[in-house]
C-alpha cells in the first residue's frame, strides 16, 4: 500500500495505509444476502436492523411465470437426443403446466390439510434433470432388454435349425405348457431322406413358422451322412492320439524310476547330514560356553588398553627412578611380550624405557599382543609377579595410571589365556566335525543335481504327454458330440421326451430306450416354447415402448419430482384430473403408453415383493413412496411419524447404512466419512429446520470438478456413490421453500387403508395366530416366488445371450437351461397352489375385518386431535398397545359374529378411556362426538346430509320469525332444514301448532321431552338437527344424550382417574404426562401412590425436580440416577423451560431403553393457550400416558367428587356427629357450586379463582376443631372463617366477596339441623346418612343439571352453553374429512381487505371537534359542560389516533413507509375484524367487534355533536355514550349540590325506574338526569309493578325503560326492599363497574345477589 500512499502525495505511514486500504475494501467489496420471504423472519430482521433495506439494493426474486417456465425447459430439452423438436415444444409445456398445477393444488392441500407443499424453480430444475437422466436410463435399459430378448430368440432359432425338425412338438399356444396340460401337437415329418412324410414339406415348415415366426428361416434337415464321415475322420484320429500317449506313458514311467531310486540315496544322505549337524551344533554350543567364560578377560584387557594412550604412557617413559611396583609391572611386560618366550635377563627401569622407546609403537604392540599363543617359558617367568600381593591395579593405581593399566592388561591376558587353552579339545572336536559336514553336504549336494535334472527330464516329457492327452481328449468330445448329433436325427420320430418334470409321450406311441440327455436339446426348445413367444410379444411390446418412452418419462419424472407429499387423494386427482387430461389436449400430442401406470416404468412384482419383504406395506402408496425414494435424484425427506418407513429403510439397506441423529457424539465425523466412503446415511428425527453444516450436502453444492464438497469448515472428498436420507417425527413440520428445494418430502404417514391391514394382522394374530402365521409365511413365500421367477428369467436370458459356439454341443447350459425352466414351471405351480390357499384364508381373516376398520379409525381420529390442541399428540406405538390389551380383556365367545361385535366395543371404549383420560373437560365431548358421528358413518347409520347441517348449521338471511319464541337465526335453520325430504312441511307444523311447539322449546330440558306429532318419530340425528334451530344452548346435552343412547351410558360416565392402575400401563418408556389445571396438584397423588409402593422423596427413591431457576441440569442428573438404580423422577412445569426440552427428549428416549425395570418419569405442564404458543415437543407427548386433572364439569359429579375426598370415618370422628354430618354435606354442595360457578363466565364470578379441593378440606378440619372445643354451634364464626378466610382469602372482587357470604347464610344456619334448607330448588339438605346412603341421596334427589343448582336464572347458561355448542359443532366441522369445494371462487388477500377496511372507516370518520369553537359556547361551565367538554377532548385524542395511524398504514401499503409492528398489529387486527390495541388505549371498554365498535362510535360522536350545539342536557342521556359514566354520574350530585347548597360527602344518587322509553321523554327534568341505554343481566325489570322479577326464557339482556337519576342526602335513601345492583361498562363486569343503583324487589336480596343481577352499559 506504501507506493499507493506515497502517489497520493501522503506520508507512507502505517496509519494512512490501513485507512486506504480500509476505504479501497469498502468501495469494491460486494456483500450479497439472501433472505427467505416467507414467513414473518425477514419482516422482523427489517424492522430490527433499518440498514437491511435503507442501505441495500433490494432484488426481489418473484416466483417463475409460465413463460419462464417454457423457455428454461426449452433450453435444457435442446441437448436431449431422439425427440422431434415439435414435440419437445410440448414437453416443455407439459413441464411448466405440471409445475404451475401442483402450485395450485398445494393451495388446496393447505386450505384443507394444513399442510404446506411449496414448488420453486430448483424443483422445476430438478424435474428437467430427473427426465433426461430417466430418460436416457429407461432407453439403455430397453435397448439392452431388447438385445438380451433378441440373442435369447435368435439362440432358440439356431437350436431349432440344428434339430431335426420330426423331433420338434411345436405347441400352438403357451399357454397349454403353462397350465400343465397335455400338449396338443402333432408330429411334422419333414426328413429328406424319408420316402413317405405325412405333409410336403413346404407345408409343415410353414405350419412351424406360423407357431413361432422367428423359426420360419428352416429350410431343409441336417444331413447325416456327413455327419458319419467326420466321425469316421475324428476316430482314426483318436487312435492315433491314443497310441502316442501309450507310448509317452511308457517313457515317463521309466524316467519316472529313475528318479526314485536316486530319491532314495538322496534321502539316506540327507539323513546322515541331519545327523552330523546335530553333532556339530552340540559341540559349538559347548565351545561357545567355555568361551564365554573367557570373555570378561578378553574385556578388562581391551578396557585397560583403551585407558593407555601417548601421554599417559610418556608419563610413565619419563620417570626417572620410579617406584619398585611401577618396575615389576614393566618388568611382568617384558616377560609376556618376550619374542619366542626367550625371557629377557635385563629388566630394569632402563631395559624398560628402551621397550618403551617409541610409545607408538609400544602401545600398538600390546594391541597386536596375540593372546591365544603364550609361549609356556613367558607364563613361568610371569607366575612371581602374578603371585605377588601387591601386583594389582587398584594398589599400583595410585603411583601410575599407566602402569595400573598395563598391570590390569597383564592379569587379565594371562587369564583369557588360560581359559582358552582349557577350551582348546572342544574346538579340535568342532574343527574335525566342520570338516565331517562339510564333506556330507558336498556329497548331497552332487545326488541333489542329478535329481534336478532327471526331473527336469521328466518334466518335458510329462508336459509331452499332458499335451497328447489334451488333444486326445479334445478329440474324444468332438467325436462324441457329433455322435449325439447322429443320435439325434436317428431318434424315433414320433416320441419325444420332454423334460423329466413334463413327461409326455404321443398316442400310440412307443418311447424310446434311450437316455434323456440325447432328446436334451428337444425337450429345450419344446419347453421354452411359451417363453419364445412371451419374449417375442415382448420384443415387440419394447419396440412399442421405445416409441412412447419420452411421454412415459416424462409423466413418470413429474410424479416422482411432485407428488412425494401429497396424500393419495391429491396424487391420483394431479394424474387424473390434471396432468393426464392437459396431454390430450396438447396441439403437438406427446407419444405416450395408453392408461399408463407411473410405477410401472420404475419398478415391477419382484421389486415389490422385495420391499414387501423387508417391511414395507403392502399398500399403493407405500409402495409409491418406495418408488420416489429409490429413483429421486434429490435428498429425500421422510415425513415419518408412525417410523414405517424408516423401519423398512433400515430392512433394506442393512450394514450398508449409518443411521445418526443429530446431537449424538462424533455426529459430523461420521456424516464426513459417510461422505468420503461413498456410504448410504441416514439422519433421524430431524426437526422443522435443517442445521446448516447440511446445506452444501442437500445442494451437492461440490467443488474441484465435484470431488470435493465443504462439510462445516472443512472440505472433504465427495464420493458419487453417497447418498443422505432424512427423517422427521414431525407428523405436519412445515418446512420453508428453500428447504423443499432441496429434499424430495415423501409422505409415508400411515394411511386409513394401510393401517386397517396391521391391525387385521394383529387382530387375527391375537384370535387365530394358526391362520395368522400362515397367512404370513404365504406372503413371504409368494414374494419369494416373484422374485426368483424373475431372477429365473433374467438368468435363462443371459445364459442363452451369453452362449458362444456350437449351442448343442454345451450340454452343461442345455441342462442348467431346462432345469430353470421346469424351476419356474414349478413355482408357478406353487403360486397357483398358494392363490387358492391365501383366498381360503382371506375368507376368514375377513370375518375380522370390522375390528381392524373400527381400531384404524379411532386412530386416526386421535390423530386429529392435535388440531384442537397440540398437546394432544398419540403415536401409533402407544395405540397398540392400547389396541392389543382390549382384544386380551374382551370376554371370550364361540360365536365368531358376536366375538366382533365384543371386540370392537371393547376396543371403542378401551381407546376412549385412555384417550378421555389426557383431555380437557371441554374437549371430552367433542371426542366423543367425533367417535359417535364417525362409527355411525361406518355403518351408514347415518345420513350425511343431515349431520351436515348439523354442524354447520347454515341459516337463510334476512327471514324474520312468525312465532316469537324462535329467533330469526333458529327460523332461518328451520327454513333451510325443510327444504330436505325428511324434514318437509317442518315449518308450517310449527307455525300451525306453535302452542304445542312453544311449549316444548321453553321446556327446561327440551333434549328430554317429547317432539310434537309425528316429529317425535325421527331419528335421534334429525333430531339432533330441529333441536339446534330451536335451542342451540341444550345442544351440549343432546350431543350427551345422543352418544350415550348409540354407544352405551358407560361412554357418558364421569368419574376420578385412578392412579394406580395408569401407572400399571406406565414403563420405562412409557412415561406419565399431567396436563396441569389451575389449583391442581398432581405431585400429592404421586406421592400417595409412592408410599404405597415405597417410593418416597424421604428414602431417595423420589428425585422431585421443580423446573426453572436453573434447575436443568439437577433434573439431568437425576434422570441419570433413577434410569440406572430404578428410581421416579417427577419434573414439574417442563413448560417454563422451552430451550431445555429438546435436550429432555432426548435424554427421555436414551433412558427409555435398557434403564431398570422401576424407573419411571412423570411430567407436568400447562397447555398453551394457543398453537403459536405450544412448545412441548412430540416425542415428550406421543409415547406418554396424559393425565388430566381438571373437575370435571357438572353438579352431580363434582359433589360425588367433593364426597369422595372423605371417609366413613371422617363422618364418625366427631362427638357432634349430626351437626358435622349437616355442615360437612353443605359444605361440599358450597363448594361444588363456588368451582362449578365459573364455567358461567363473569355471570358467575367477576374474576376467576382457583378454588381447589384443599379448602374443602381444610374447611372440614376447621368444623372438626371448632364443634370438638364448642358445645353449641357458633354459625356467624364458622361462615366467617369458611368466607372470609378459607374461601374468601382467594376473593379480590367486592362484589364476589358478598356472593360468597351470600351463600354461606343461605347454607349454613341454624335451620339446616331441622331439614328445612333446600340448598337447590328442590333438593332439601339431607337427613343425618352414612357415607354411601350420601351418595345415593345424590343420585336420587339431585335435580338435572341446571343454572338453578347454583341461584342462578336459566338464562344464565344460554349463552355460555350456546357459545359451547358452537364451539363444538365448529371443531366437529374441522375434524371431519376434507372434501374439495366446488364452488370455486378466489379469496381475497389480506392485503386487499385490509385496504378496503382502510378506506371505508378513513370515508365514514368524522373530523375532530373544533375545541376553540366549542370552549366559546360554553360561557357557563357547570357541571354537565364540564363533563362534555372532557368527553370531547377524549373523543378527539382517540380520532386523531384513528385517522394518524390508519394513514401511516396507508403510506406503509403503499410503500411510501418502512412497516412497523405498530402498523403490523393494526393491519392484522382490521383483517381478523378486531379493535386494534392502540386504538382501545384511548378508548372505552368494549367488547364489540370492528364493525360494531366502530358504528357504535359514530352514535357516540353524534350524541356529543348534538349536546355541544347549545349545551343544553338532552331530555334522556345515553349513559352508556360516556368515556367515563362515572364522570356524569358524579355531575348530577354536583349540580344538585350546587343548588341545594349540600355537602358533597353526604349526598347519594336516587335511582327511580320510569315506565317510559326514551321516544317519551321530551324534556330533561328539573333536577337530576333521564338515562336510557341500560340492560339488565339476570332478572328484568317489571314495569307495571315496578320490581325486579324473574327474566323470561332465552330474554338474557332485557332493556330497562329509561331511569330518572337524582341526587338525595344519605339519610333519605330508602334502604328497605332494596336490592344494590353493581353497574358495568360491559358484560365482562370486573373492572368496567362504575357505580351500584339501589332497585326495588318484592323478593329477598339474597336471590338476586346469588342470580347475579347486574345492570349492564354495553352488550
Amino acid at each position: 500500500m506504501k507506493p499507493q500512499v506515497k502517489f497520493l502525495g501522503l506520508q507512507d505511514t502505517r496509519e494512512n495505509c490501513w485507512k486506504l486500504f480500509i476505504e479501497k475494501v469498502r468501495r469494491h467489496l460486494k456483500v450479497i444476502l439472501c433472505f427467505s420471504p416467507m414467513g414473518s423472519t425477514l419482516r422482523v430482521r427489517a424492522r430490527r436492523f433499518p440498514a437491511v433495506v435503507k442501505c441495500t439494493a433490494i432484488d426481489w426474486f418473484h416466483e417463475w411465470p409460465e413463460d419462464a417456465l417454457m423457455s428454461v425447459s426449452r433450453r435444457f430439452l435442446e441437448e436431449t437426443g431422439d425427440i422431434e423438436p415439435k414435440v419437445k415444444v410440448s414437453i416443455s409445456q407439459f413441464m411448466s403446466y405440471v409445475h404451475m398445477s401442483v402450485k395450485e393444488v398445494s393451495k388446496t392441500y393447505l386450505a384443507m390439510e394444513k399442510r404446506y407443499n411449496y414448488t420453486t424453480p430448483k424443483t422445476f430444475l430438478e424435474q428437467i434433470k430427473l427426465y433426461q437422466n430417466l430418460l436416457s436410463k429407461k432407453r439403455s435399459e430397453i435397448t439392452m432388454r431388447l438385445e438380451r430378448l433378441e440373442k435369447g430368440l435368435m439362440k432358440l432359432q439356431s437350436t431349432a435349425l440344428q434339430v431335426p425338425a420330426h423331433s420338434l412338438c411345436i405347441t400352438p399356444a403357451a399357454t397349454s405348457m403353462q397350465r400343465g396340460e397335455a400338449w396338443p401337437c402333432r408330429a411334422v415329418t419333414v426328413a429328406a431322406s424319408s420316402p413317405s412324410r405325412t405333409e410336403p414339406p413346404l407345408q409343415g415348415w410353414a405350419e412351424l413358422g406360423r407357431v413361432n415366426p422367428l423359426i420360419c428361416s428352416i429350410s431343409a434337415p441336417i444331413k447325416v451322412d456327413g455327419l458319419k464321415a467326420k466321425l469316421a475322420v475324428q476316430e482314426a484320429e483318436l487312435k492315433q492320439k491314443n497310441e502316442d500317449a501309450d507310448k509317452l506313458i511308457h517313457a515317463v514311467g521309466t524316467e519316472m524310476e529313475k528318479v526314485s531310486r536316486e530319491k532314495a540315496i538322496a534321502d539316506e544322505e540327507e539323513l546322515k547330514v541331519q545327523a552330523i549337524n546335530m553333532n556339530v551344533a552340540e559341540k559349538q554350543r559347548a565351545c561357545e560356553l567355555d568361551l564365554a567364560k573367557a570373555e570378561p578377560a578378553l574385556v578388562a584387557t581391551q578396557e585397560a588398553l583403551n585407558t593407555l594412550n601417548k601421554n599417559n604412557l610418556t608419563d610413565l617413559k619419563s620417570f626417572m627412578s620410579p617406584p619398585q611396583l611401577v618396575v615389576n609391572v614393566m618388568a611382568a611386560v617384558m616377560v609376556l611380550m618376550a619374542p619366542e618366550g626367550k625371557i629377557p635377563r635385563d629388566k630394569s627401569w632402563k631395559a624398560a624405557k628402551v621397550m618403551m622407546g617409541k610409545v607408538d609403537t609400544f602401545l600398538d604392540a600390546l594391541k597386536k599382543f596375540d593372546k591365544e599363543h603364550i609361549p609356556k617359558a613367558c607364563l613361568k617367568a610371569f607366575q612371581p609377579y602374578r603371585s605377588d600381593p601387591s601386583f594389582h591395579p587398584d594398589i599400583i593405581k595410585p603411583k601410575s595410571t599407566a602402569a595400573a593399566s598395563l598391570c590390569s592388561w597383564c592379569l587379565n591376558v594371562v587369564n583369557f589365556y588360560e581359559m582358552f587353552c582349557e577350551a582348546e579339545p572342544e574346538r579340535r572336536a568342532l574343527e574335525e566335525a566342520n570338516a565331517e559336514l562339510a564333506e556330507a553336504q558336498e556329497k548331497l549336494r552332487c545326488i541333489k543335481n542329478k535329481i534336478t535334472d532327471l526331473n527336469t527330464n521328466l518334466a518335458a516329457l510329462t508336459a509331452e504327454f499332458e499335451k497328447a492327452t489334451a488333444e486326445k481328449i479334445k478329440c474324444q468330445q468332438e467325436a462324441d458330440a457329433t455322435n449325439r448329433v447322429i443320435t439325434l436325427s436317428n431318434s424315433h420320430p414320433g416320441a419325444p421326451q420332454p423334460n423329466p418334470h413334463c413327461t409326455y409321450t404321443a398316442p400310440g406311441a412307443v418311447a424310446p430306450q434311450q437316455p434323456p440327455s440325447p432328446l436334451l436339446p428337444t425337450r429345450l426348445i419344446r419347453g421354452l416354447a411359451s417363453e419364445n413367444i412371451r419374449w417375442a410379444e415382448s420384443v415387440k411390446t419394447l419396440r412399442e415402448q421405445e416409441k412412447t418412452l419420452c411421454g412415459d418419462v416424462l409423466l413418470v419424472s413429474a410424479f416422482v419430482s411432485y407428488v412425494g407429499y401429497f396424500t393419495k387423494k391429491y396424487r391420483a386427482e394431479l394424474l387424473e384430473k390434471y396432468w393426464i387430461p392437459f396431454l390430450s389436449r396438447l396441439a403437438v400430442p406427446i407419444p405416450i403408453t395408453p392408461g399408463l401406470d407411473p410405477l410401472s416404468l420404475l419398478t415391477d412384482a419382484a421389486d415389490v415383493s422385495a420391499w414387501s419383504s423387508q417391511g414395507l406395506p403392502s399398500d399403493r402408496t407405500s409402495t409409491e413412496n418406495a418408488t420416489i425414494l429409490c429413483n429421486t435424484q434429490q435428498c429425500p425427506l421422510l415425513v415419518d411419524a408412525q417410523l414405517q418407513g424408516i423401519k423398512w429403510i433400515k430392512n433394506k439397506y442393512g450394514e450398508e447404512l449409518r443411521v445418526i441423529r443429530h446431537g449424538q457424539r462424533s455426529y459430523l465425523d461420521i456424516i464426513e466419512q459417510a461422505v468420503s466412503q461413498g456410504q448410504m446415511l441416514l439422519i433421524e428425527d430431524v426437526g422443522e429446520t435443517v442445521e446448516p453444516v447440511l446445506d452444501h450436502l442437500l445442494g451437492r453444492n461440490t467443488t474441484k470438478k465435484g470431488r470435493y464438497i465443504r462439510i462445516g469448515d472443512k472440505e472433504v472428498e465427495y464420493h458419487p456413490r453417497f447418498r443422505l436420507i432424512l427423517h422427521t417425527k414431525y407428523s405436519n413440520a412445515h418446512y420453508k421453500p428453500e428447504v423443499q428445494a432441496q429434499c424430495t418430502l415423501i409422505n409415508f404417514l400411515v394411511t386409513r387403508e394401510r393401517l386397517e391391514d396391521q391391525l387385521l394382522a394383529a387382530v387375527v394374530a391375537k384370535e387365530r395366530p394358526d391362520l395368522e402365521t400362515l397367512k404370513a409365511n404365504l406372503t413371504k413365500s409368494q414374494n419369494k416366488f416373484k422374485i426368483k421367477l424373475k431372477e429365473l428369467e433374467d438368468s435363462l436370458l443371459t445364459q442363452l445371450s451369453a452362449a458362444t459356439g456350437e449351442f448343442l454341443e454345451d450340454m452343461a447350459l442345455l441342462e442348467n437351461l431346462e432345469t430353470m425352466k421346469c424351476t419356474a414351471m414349478e413355482i408357478e405351480e406353487k403360486v397357483k397352489e398358494a392363490k387358492v390357499t391365501e383366498v381360503q384364508i382371506n375368507v376368514t381373516r375377513e370375518n375380522y375385518r370390522p375390528v381392524a376398520e373400527r381400531a384404524s379409525l379411532l386412530y386416526f381420529m386421535l390423530s386429529d386431535l392435535n388440531k384442537i390442541n397440540p398437546i394432544y399428540q398419540f403415536s401409533l406405538k402407544a395405540f397398540n398397545r392400547v389396541f392389543e390389551k382390549a382384544i386380551q380383556h374382551t370376554a371370550p365367545n364361540n360365536d365368531i359374529k358376536q366375538r366382533v361385535i365384543s371386540l370392537m366395543d371393547e376396543i371403542t371404549y378401551s381407546v376412549y378411556t385412555y384417550t378421555a383420560q389426557g383431555l380437557l373437560e371441554r374437549d371430552k365431548l367433542i371426542f366423543l362426538a367425533q367417535v359417535a358421528f364417525q362409527v355411525l358413518a361406518i355403518k351408514e347409520e347415518v345420513n350425511p346430509a343431515e349431520l351436515d347441517f348439523l354442524l354447520r348449521f347454515p341459516s337463510k338471511a334476512g327471514v324474520t320469525s312468525p312465532v316469537d319464541f324462535l329467533q330469526p337465526q333458529g327460523w332461518g335453520g328451520i327454513k333451510v332444514l325443510s327444504e330436505m325430504e325428511e324434514f318437509k312441511n317442518l315449518d308450517s307444523d310449527i307455525k300451525g301448532s306453535a302452542k304445542r311447539w312453544r311449549k316444548f322449546v321453553e321446556s327446561k330440558a327440551p333434549e328430554k321431552e317429547v317432539f310434537p306429532m309425528e316429529w317425535k318419530n325421527k331419528s335421534a340425528l334429525q333430531k339432533l338437527c330441529m333441536l339446534r334451530c330451536m335451542r342451540p344452548d341444550r345442544m351440549t346435552y343432546a350431543i350427551r344424550n345422543f352418544v350415550e343412547e348409540k354407544m352405551g351410558s358407560k361412554f357418558v360416565e364421569g368419574r376420578s382417574i385412578e392412579l394406580s392402575k395408569v401407572y400399571k400401563e406406565s414403563s420405562p418408556s412409557t412415561p406419565l404426562f399431567f396436563i396441569l389445571s389451575p389449583g391442581v396438584d398432581p405431585l400429592k397423588e404421586v406421592e400417595a401412590l409412592g408410599r404405597k409402593l415405597n417410593f418416597t422423596i424421604d428414602n431417595g427413591k423420589i428425585h422431585n425436580v421443580l423446573l426453572g431457576q436453573s434447575q436443568e441440569p439437577v433434573a439431568e442428573q437425576a434422570l441419570e440416577v433413577a434410569a440406572v438404580q430404578g428410581h421416579w423422577v417427577i419434573l414439574q412445569n417442563i413448560h417454563l423451560v422451552a430451550r431445555w426440552l429438546g435436550t429432555l427428549e432426548k435424554l427421555v428416549e436414551q433412558y427409555s431403553l435398557g434403564s431398570h425395570a422401576d424407573y419411571r418419569l412423570f411430567m407436568s405442564a400447562e397447555p398453551a393457550l394457543s398453537p403459536e404458543e405450544h412448545i412441548i415437543p412430540q416425542g415428550l407427548l406421543e409415547n406418554a400416558i396424559k393425565i388430566t386433572n381438571e373437575p370435571p364439569m357438572g353438579m352431580h359429579t363434582n359433589l360425588h367428587k367433593a364426597l369422595d375426598l372423605f371417609t366413613q370415618d371422617t363422618l364418625e370422628m366427631c362427638s357432634q356427629e349430626i351437626e358435622f354430618k349437616c355442615i360437612l354435606f353443605a359444605l361440599c354442595y358450597f363448594h361444588t357450586v363456588v368451582a362449578e360457578r365459573r364455567k358461567f363466565g363473569t355471570q358467575g364470578w367477576n374474576r376467576s379463582y382457583p378454588f381447589n379441593n384443599g379448602d374443602l378440606t381444610i374447611s372440614i378440619n376447621i368444623l372438626y376443631n371448632y364443634l370438638e372445643v364448642n358445645s353449641k354451634v357458633q354459625w356467624d364464626d364458622l361462615r366467617y372463617l369458611f368466607g372470609e378466610i378459607t374461601y374468601g382469602g382467594h376473593i379480590t372482587d367486592d362484589w364476589d366477596h358478598r356472593l360468597c357470604r351470600t351463600y354461606l347464610s343461605e347454607y349454613i344456619c341454624a335451620e339446616m339441623l331441622e331439614g328445612e334448607v333446600y340448598l337447590a330448588p328442590g333438593f332439601l339438605i339431607p337427613p343425618s346418612l352414612d357415607y354411601k346412603g350420601y351418595h345415593e341421596y345424590i343420585n336420587d334427589n339431585l335435580p338435572p343439571e341446571s343454572p338453578c343448582l347454583y341461584g342462578l336464572h336459566p338464562n344464565a347458561e344460554i349463552g355460555f352453553l350456546t357459545v359451547t355448542s358452537d364451539r363444538l359443532f365448529q371443531t366437529l366441522l374441522e375434524l371431519q374429512p376434507k372434501e374439495l369445494d366446488a364452488g370455486g371462487g378466489s379469496a381475497v388477500s389480506q392485503e386487499e381487505k385490509v385496504k378496503s377496511v382502510l378506506g371505508e372507516i378513513i370515508e365514514r370518520l368524522p373530523e375532530p371537534f373544533n375545541m376553540v369553537e366549542i370552549m366559546a359556547k360554553a360561557v357557563n361551565k357547570t357541571p354537565y359542560v364540564v363533563v362534555a367538554l372532557q368527553e370531547c377532548e377524549r373523543m378527539n385524542i382517540l380520532i386523531q389516533e384513528i385517522r394518524r395511524s390508519l394513514e401511516e398504514l396507508d403510506l406503509g401499503l403503499k410503500g411510501e413507509l418502512t412497516i412497523t409492528s405498530d402498523m403490523e398489529e393494526l393491519a392484522n387486527a382490521l383483517f381478523h375484524s378486531n379493535v386494534p390495541e392502540s386504538w382501545t388505549r384511548y378508548a372505552y371498554p368494549s367488547l364489540l367487534s370492528l364493525g360494531a365498535w366502530f358504528a357504535d362510535l359514530l352514535l357516540r360522536i353524534k350524541e356529543l355533536e348534538v349536546w355541544t350545539t347549545d349545551f343544553v342536557l338532552p331530555a334522556a342521556v345515553w349513559l352508556a355514550g360516556f368515556f367515563n359514566p362515572q364522570s356524569f354520574l358524579t355531575a348530577i350530585m354536583q349540580s344538585t349540590a350546587r343548588k341545594n347548597k349540600w355537602s358533597l360527602d353526604k349526598m347519594c344518587l336516587s335511582v327511580e325506574v320510569t315506565k317510559k322509553n326514551r321516544e317519551d321523554i321530551t324534556a330533561p327534568p328539573k333536577e337530576g338526569s333521564y338515562v336510557h341505554g341500560l340492560f339488565m343481566e339476570g332478572a328484568r325489570w317489571d314495569i307495571l309493578s315496578g320490581v325486579i322479577t324473574d327474566a323470561q326464557l332465552k330474554e338474557l339482556t332485557p332493556m330497562m325503560p329509561v331511569i330518572f337519576i337524582r341526587a338525595i342526602p344519605v339519610d333519605c335513601m330508602d334502604t328497605k326492599n332494596i336490592y344494590e345492583c353493581p353497574v358495568y361498562q360491559t358484560r365482562m363486569r370486573g373492572p368496567t363497574y362504575i357505580w351500584t343503583f339501589n332497585l326495588k324487589t318484592k323478593e329477598k336480596a339474597a336471590k338476586w345477589i346469588l342470580a347475579a343481577v347486574a345492570l349492564l352499559l354495553q352488550i
